[in-house]
């Protein structure tokens, strides 16, 4: 009686022993005596404990940071830069025949990738089509990591490390670019006011009247202003009307 409970209890712990549970977003991978079998879905699953192996690969998104990389650009400026990497497992059986350590294969990759893509590129190109150089860095990772059973679904270049006189170079530049601006803007003004004036000068010019007229409005508006004397030449013309009946 005493075999049949130790039987009983031994058989009872072998198939404890192989039970497995796998969460949602996990498959396992099973090997029975060194040859891959139908991955496992989520839920409880039973393997044969002593002939088969569960390797469990999760199919979450895995955002990879990827450490500052020294860049030298196409206009031989040296650059330290840093990405970050997203990316998931689409086939688990790919993940683990293909590629001994994905997390590690996929890190280094990205580590020569970024350099490689980056060297390619001048710094002003760099700092400004940033959009456009990580398209191209998830392209180029995307193809390499395909035949692994990964898909990486977007690269992003975080900061761009200048060395100091690169920095105080460009910050003179932006000054020299904002003073050139100033300039321009002041001369268009005074180019469009010397325009103004000009095409008032022709108005006048045609009407004498009227140069009277705004003659004797500014006299009224400096007079509204301050109450002081102010001696102002008057023009012959205003005279002229007077002139004529004296001589008649």
């Amino acid at each position: 009686m005493t075999a049949y409970f130790i039987f009983a209890a031994f058989i009872i712990l072998f198939i404890l022993s192989g039970i497995r549970v796998l969460n949602e977003y996990e498959r396992g991978v099973v090997f029975r005596l060194g040859r891959i079998i139908e991955p496992k879905g989520p839920g409880l699953r039973w393997i044969i404990p002593g002939v088969d192996k569960m390797i469990k690969i999760s199919l979450r998104v895995i955002t990879l940071d990827v450490p500052s990389q020294d860049v030298i650009t196409r206009d031989n400026v040296s650059v330290k830069v840093n990405a970050v990497v997203y990316f998931r497992v689409v086939d688990p059986v790919k993940a683990v025949i293909q590629v001994e350590n994905y997390l590690y294969a996929t890190s280094q990759l990205s580590q020569t990738t970024l350099r490689s893509v980056l060297g390619q590129v001048e710094l002003d190109d760099l700092l400004s089509e940033r959009e456009k150089l990580n398209i191209r860095l998830q392209e180029v990772l995307d193809k390499h990591t395909d035949p692994w059973g990964m898909k990486v679904s977007l690269v992003e270049v975080k900061y761009v490390d200048l060395p100091q006189e690169m920095q105080r170079a460009m910050a003179k530049q932006a000054e020299a670019e904002r003073e050139r601006r100033a300039k321009v803007i002041n001369a268009e003004g005074e180019y469009q006011a010397a325009t103004r004036l000009a095409e008032a000068a022709n108005i006048l010019s045609q009407n004498p009247m009227s140069l009277q007229l705004r003659y004797l409005q500014t006299l009224i508006e400096v007079s509204s202003e301050k109450n002081s004397t102010l001696v102002f030449p008057i023009p012959i013309d205003l005279l002229r009307p007077f002139f004529e009946k004296a001589s008649k």
